[in-house]
């Protein structure tokens, strides 16, 4: 039997899902604008919400799937898996309520709390603004300031770092967020594990290193990536092998207190003297962490997704050795001021051996295609090493558009070497 697979999502990370799929399956999506990277792969793709139930369950029926594909995180917060289950469609997914470990994070802290989960920040939760405020204020040391719902990787704040205690507290005040979260301030460098996670099975995939930054020397506001490196292997050089079993017990732990989770589960830690802490969960494939991953992952993934579906133990894992970096490239202003409209002259063709995946844009019926305001399309390396990943990326980036911006320093010598000398005065205790 060919399998009907429907992929929900039109971002960079669903771009590299359904290359992922598309050759071991009858592949569909749905998404709520049109990206020509799944268009060429998908047999159909159709414009819905994808966070609209009844719009993916009609739409699901309709086509005949068996199985659907979760990417972001807005139809896991709106229900769309349990959606789905109630209509005897399997999606590979959480439900709503395991969906909370990403999508409260008051919940996935007090969660973490009540299960015994290694690896916690000291923190305190408000469900009043001013009260947060003032905590902030007045608590001693630094805090990671964060809203307890969904901002898309943009809504945290760290004072002693991106602004101090009083802009803290006056950015809590004028937001239009309710429920906080303020963490103590975790000091080393953040890695990311993620797990594939059904019937009790738990399938873990290589390191990721994210830049949220938006500038370079990890400058400017959070982002929702701006890049990714990993390996060679599944390690980046400045972790270990202790600090990646510590991110998978931790990760064990979560699945053991959900019980019933499926999906994928990413843990985001800070490798800091004390081993890794938790910085946050997220309930599917990080982006762009999932352009790393998927493209060294040589397990098909329609076989991982099938074995969930019908209750049987998740084939290993098995991935490539080269290392990788993805590197974003976004609108000028991004992510405060961004400015659409600038067309696009970087395709396939020319992007030489890098791979290229289409995250927001517009398509134009002369076939051009021009910047939104969100990122753009993100361009993946490999390499033995990260900088020779690096030096590909760098190639099929070379003539960049004006209005058009990236990175130019993820996977390079000099901050790898920062993040390596950070790593070693912490567990030197300097």
């Amino acid at each position: 039997m060919t399998e009907r697979v429907l992929l929900l999502g039109g971002g960079g990370r669903e771009h590299a899902l359904a290359d992922a799929l598309a050759d071991d399956c009858t592949l569909y999506a749905a998404a709520s604008t049109r990206n020509p990277g799944i268009d060429a792969l998908a047999d159909d793709l159709t414009i819905l919400n994808p966070a609209d139930p009844a719009a993916v369950v009609d739409h699901a029926t309709a086509i005949d799937a068996t199985l659907v594909v979760v990417g972001p995180e807005a139809p896991l917060a709106a229900g769309v898996v349990d959606a789905l289950s109630d209509a005897g469609i399997y999606a590979f997914g959480p439900t709503q309520a395991d969906a909370r470990i990403e999508t409260d994070k008051q919940f996935q802290r007090e969660f973490m709390a009540a299960n015994d989960v290694p690896g916690q920040a000291d923190f305190e939760t408000f469900d009043d603004s001013d009260a947060a405020a003032d905590y902030v204020t007045g608590v001693d040391g630094h805090v990671a300031v964060k809203p307890a719902g969904l901002t898309g990787g943009k809504g945290v704040r760290v004072t002693g770092d991106q602004l101090s205690k009083p802009a803290a507290a006056d950015y809590i005040r004028t937001s239009d967020h309710d429920d906080w979260v303020i963490e103590e301030r975790l000091d080393g460098v953040e890695i990311t594990v993620q797990a594939l996670v059904a019937n009790g099975d738990i399938r873990t995939t290589p390191v990721v290193h994210d830049h949220g930054r938006a500038y370079e020397g990890d400058d400017g506001p959070n982002t929702g990536g701006m890049g990714s490196i990993a390996g060679p292997g599944r390690l980046v050089p400045f972790a270990t092998d202790a600090d990646y079993q510590a991110a998978v017990d931790t990760i064990r732990a979560v699945v053991d207190g959900l019980e019933d989770y499926r999906g994928v589960l990413y843990g985001q830690f800070m490798l800091t003297a004390d081993g890794p802490k938790v910085v946050e969960f997220n309930a599917r494939f990080g982006d762009p962490e999932a352009m790393n991953t998927l493209t060294t992952m040589e397990t098909p993934l329609l076989d991982v997704l099938a074995a969930a579906r019908d209750g049987e133990a998740l084939p290993e894992l098995a991935f490539s050795e080269p290392a990788t970096v993805c590197t974003y490239a976004v609108p000028d202003g991004y992510p405060t001021d961004p400015t659409g409209g600038t067309t696009i002259t970087i395709d396939d063709a020319s992007t030489g051996d890098a791979e290229l995946f289409y995250a927001s844009v517009d398509a134009h019926d002369d076939g051009s295609l021009t910047t939104t305001t969100s990122r753009s399309f993100a361009v993946v390396g490999t390499g033995d090493s990260i900088p020779a990943a690096a030096t590909s990326v760098d190639a099929a980036l070379a003539d960049l558009p004006d209005g058009v911006r990236v990175r130019r320093d993820i996977g390079s010598k000099t901050l790898l070497a920062d993040r390596n000398a950070r790593m070693r005065r912490l567990r030197d205790g300097q």
